[in-house]
């Protein structure tokens, strides 16, 4: 038998409610017998939704809490004061080890704030980045970091890229990953004084497949494995990404209706569109993890459904078996205790 993995959901803070949190939770333990499922939130509103639903009641439990965390306050603030909050509560279920992993929806600067000074970015850690996996027309890339980190120096992306090297090496299986840094050309001179300062750095760091510049046109088509930025840029193509997908899938559900020859066309093709439209699906991924802390954590869409609730839950199961955070850790260390031996040999000589 598979150990227990315990997961808190916060059914706090998401566009569509607890019911999302709560349905998904349900299928999740349906789906994973090794799953222990902790509700966070409004015990009087998930055993609302949980009335008349069969699920295994000793792997679900509930704990009530009284504070929530809005959008509009600073997040520092509310998770230092808020202590009894959705989100404060589930993430410190963590941090006393009576949880692996934690699952939110709600505010991504909360959640950082929360993920840094409860849980603890673990030794070495200079920042934690939220790095989703996003579709190519080849392997998945990640995209590093994509809105916890605005304004990030040079240093810290540097470690972005060798944190995101070791995920795709030891979690996607990606040999040798190719690490590319987001440009408004390919040449080394060109780019904004974040991107000009860090590119040396990144060339002179060998712990890292560094290929050079990616222009945003270039991340479809699967030009690298791990694509670097700050978090102001990453978010924007995140969300581009996002939202052409949906556009394109919609114009291509209403060129496939817009006639009788055409439906009875669509006809032949809807099971290959219906595998593309879970390839761009933000559910199929399930959320960006905040990486490099003492546990892990996970941020889910603010719109997310009951499928990417079920996919975080999944994916939390993925981490956690393969100790995500504690391979970031290692592998970081080695590289410090690598450079550190090389530095010395340079001293000596």
């Amino acid at each position: 038998m598979k150990k227990e993995v315990r997961i808190v959901i916060d059914t706090i803070g998401g566009d569509n409610g607890a019911e999302v949190c709560v349905n998904g939770a349900i299928e999740g333990l349906k789906q994973h017998p090794e799953v222990h499922i902790i509700l966070t939130g409004h015990e009087e509103e998930i055993n609302k939704y949980l009335e008349g639903k069969e699920y295994d009641k000793n792997r679900l439990e509930i704990i009530n809490t009284t504070e929530e965390i809005s959008l509009n306050e600073p997040p520092v603030k509310a998770v230092r004061e808020k202590k009894d909050s959705s989100l404060v509560v589930g993430m410190n279920q963590v941090k006393e080890g009576k949880a692996d992993a934690f699952i939110s929806a709600g505010c991504s600067g909360a959640i950082l704030a929360g993920g840094t000074f409860i849980i603890g970015r673990s030794k070495g850690v200079k920042r934690a980045p939220l790095a989703p996996l996003l579709p190519t027309t080849k392997t998945p890339a990640l995209l590093i970091d994509c809105g916890a980190n605005v304004d990030a120096k040079p240093e810290v992306l540097v470690q972005f890229a060798q944190i995101g090297s070791i995920y795709m090496q030891k979690i996607c299986g990606v040999k040798n990953p190719r690490v590319a840094i987001v440009n408004i050309g390919l040449e080394e001179e060109k780019g904004n004084a974040l991107v000009k300062s860090t590119y040396p750095l990144l060339k002179a760091c060998k712990s890292i497949n560094f290929i050079g510049s990616i222009e945003s046109r270039e991340i479809p088509n699967g030009k690298a494995d791990v694509i670097l930025t700050e978090a102001f840029v990453g978010n924007v193509i995140l969300k581009l990404y996002e939202g052409l997908a949906k556009m394109l899938l919609g114009e291509i559900k209403g060129a496939i209706m817009s006639s009788l020859k055409s439906k009875i066309g669509g006809l032949f093709i809807k099971s290959s569109l219906k595998g593309l439209k879970s390839r761009f699906s933000a559910s199929e991924y399930g959320g960006a993890p905040l990486l490099g802390l003492n546990g892990l954590v996970v941020k889910i869409h603010g719109n997310s459904k009951e499928g990417e609730v079920i996919s975080a839950i999944r994916q939390c199961l993925t981490f956690v078996d393969q100790d995500v955070n504690g391979l970031i850790a290692k592998g970081l260390a080695d590289e410090v205790a690598e450079e550190s031996l090389e530095a010395s040999a340079n001293a000596a000589e």
